[in-house]
């Protein structure tokens, strides 16, 4: 039951910034599902992997792929749907943790949850990277197999 408010929230989390971000028509429902689809795979990977910074990595490289063939489909650019789908992803807890910790003087604590705060974001960046650059090699892949 938790699993299921937990995608309906990464729903309308991701839905709300795609109305935030101006997305309309069916871009912006396509949006939103890839808000919850990557916390969906979050979740799934929490089954095999301990390390949260893999499953960022890992959730957000799918989306990526996701967002780069909608936007083939669409013919509209990738951070269109890309934006809003990382919504869930972003490591909110984590920074106002970190920040609670600097502003109360916790330099231990602050320094470990900062740590983890990096870690998580670029393991987010690291996955779109990652995502974009196996989509592109496919691409190519694939046009070279054609012509």
């Amino acid at each position: 039951m938790i699993y299921t408010i937990q995608i309906i929230m990464a729903f309308l989390g991701s839905l709300g910034f795609s109305i935030l971000f101006n997305i309309r028509g069916r871009k912006l429902w396509y949006a939103a599902i890839g808000g919850m689809l990557s916390w969906v795979i979050y979740l799934l990977l929490d089954f095999w992997l301990t390390s949260e910074i893999s499953r960022f990595f890992i959730s957000t490289m799918i989306v990526t792929i996701y967002s780069e063939i909608l936007a083939r489909i669409e013919k509209t650019p990738t951070t269109t749907f890309l934006t809003s789908s990382v919504i869930p992803l972003i490591p909110g807890r984590s920074l106002y943790y970190t920040m609670s910790y600097a502003v109360n003087g916790d330099l231990d604590k602050f320094v470990s949850s900062g740590g983890q705060t990096v870690g998580l974001s670029a393991s987010i960046a690291a996955g779109i990277m990652a995502g974009s650059s196996l989509f592109k090699v496919f691409i190519v892949i694939q046009q070279k197999l054609k012509g």
